[in-house]
């Protein structure tokens, strides 16, 4: 049994005025369904890959973590033979004329650290960053455990959820420090034209601002084309303003092994980045790291046929959902869709699918500053259910074609179980 005895002592104002984790209440609902063989839980909640990583990595991984080198500590920035290979790889990704070197590149702990190294090394207490919303929760998270206020940039249906850098400016203040973005985005999947991340680039850098762009999901883009120039420009060197983030976890498929990585001004490393680092977490965790150095070229097959795959599992789910049921977005993981329901929340059209009929998805309150009403309370006025709570993320990454369809049935039936007015 678990003690009930209460701290003898208090915990920070930053943790007690954080929100929680919203992933583990759409869990909580999950775990009030009963699944059948012939009804199975269809889990498109959280963003983790829907398939392994390939053999060859697996074996690799093995044999490193077999290996007596990988028990000791590493290089506080993370192995160079990985850094080296990610940089040739960005050259594929963003074109040959990519001014990326390895001493660009510090490796962390996962995506999430390395937006919080970057922000506990550039921000104070009172400090403002500029987030587009419905935002990434983990940013604003972490941001308000450092007492850095998110300042949110709404983004709008009709403009696809990307945002607008006219209104942007309009909230630059003194207190303004950075401006975040993810593209695509999580969680609404919106991609962010290379024109409109240059646009962004240019007003942080008249404003001495940064520009923080966490790319997670940039191998997904089938297109041609690179998802910007930042890192090629001739006219503005980005290391005076452009902060990159990446994981590796959705590439390729390793998200237990937290891995992600921080490209920016190694003068950023020297004066701030790097204690913060020393702190955190000593070095990143090697046998990732050593296993995934020399197969990262090897690997561009893989990770390719990966993105070409959930491009189609993208087009049968927009094929497929009922009629009444609008595509807002999509692109990386997610899909942000709108649900059919005159005056109802879709946190509560996200607890009835769970708990009802097996389909676990997130409300976009999860990734905004909204303040939630207690379940079941009908929102009067359908024009604001419209704009700000009739939107539901799905993670179609997570579950195979056939499970795709299986959820599309199930939301045509929500539409008669639940009897709400649509």
């Amino acid at each position: 049994m678990a003690s009930t005895a209460r701290l003898a002592f208090r915990v920070s104002r930053g943790s007690r005025s954080t929100i929680s984790p919203p992933i583990p209440r759409a869990y909580e609902w999950a775990s009030r369904y009963v699944p059948t063989p012939t009804r199975p839980l269809l889990d498109m909640a959280q963003g983790v890959p829907g398939i392994p990583p390939p053999e060859s990595l697996r074996a690799a991984l093995g044999k490193a973590g077999a290996n007596k080198a990988s028990f000791g500590y590493g290089p506080w920035c993370g192995e160079e033979e990985l850094r080296e290979s990610l940089v040739r790889e960005m050259k594929v990704v963003y074109g040959e004329g990519t001014d990326v070197k390895a001493e660009d590149v510090a490796l962390t702990a996962g995506c999430n650290m390395a937006f919080m190294a970057v922000a506990m090394s550039i921000f104070n207490s009172g400090d403002e960053v500029i987030l587009p919303m419905p935002w990434y929760f983990n940013q604003q998270m972490s941001l308000n455990l450092l007492g850095v206020k998110a300042i949110p940039l709404p983004t709008l249906s009709e403009n696809g959820f990307t945002p607008s850098v006219k209104r942007c400016r309009e909230l630059i203040t003194p207190k303004t420090r950075a401006i975040a973005l993810v593209t695509p985005n999580n969680p609404t999947g919106a991609i962010y034209s290379s024109q409109l991340i240059s646009s962004f680039f240019d007003l942080a850098h008249e404003h001495e601002l940064a520009l923080i762009i966490d790319e997670t999901y940039r191998d997904f883009i089938t297109t041609s084309t690179p998802p910007h120039k930042l890192f090629s420009s001739p006219l503005t060197p980005w290391r005076s303003t452009f902060i990159h983030l990446f994981s590796f976890s959705k590439s390729y498929c390793l998200p237990g092994h937290r891995l992600g990585a921080i490209v920016a001004s190694p003068e950023l490393f020297t004066t701030s980045v790097k204690k913060v680092l020393d702190c955190m977490q000593i070095c990143p965790p090697r046998p990732i790291q050593q296993a995934l150095g020399p197969l990262l070229p090897s690997l561009r097959g893989f990770v390719r046929e990966a993105a070409l795959a959930l491009e189609s599992r993208h087009n049968l789910f927009k094929d497929h959902l009922p009629g009444k049921w609008r595509v807002g977005a999509q692109g990386g993981y997610f899909a942000f869709v709108r649900h059919p329901f005159v005056r109802v929340r879709a946190v509560d059209v996200c607890r009835r699918l769970a708990e009802e009929l097996g389909v676990v998805t997130l409300p976009a309150s999860f990734f905004s500053n909204a303040r939630e009403r207690e379940d079941g309370v009908e929102m009067q006025e359908e024009e604001s259910v419209e704009k700000e709570e009739r939107w539901i993320r799905f993670s179609v990454a997570n579950i195979p074609d056939e499970k795709v369809l299986k959820v599309c049935e199930r939301l045509g039936e929500c539409e008669k179980v639940f009897g709400w007015k649509m």
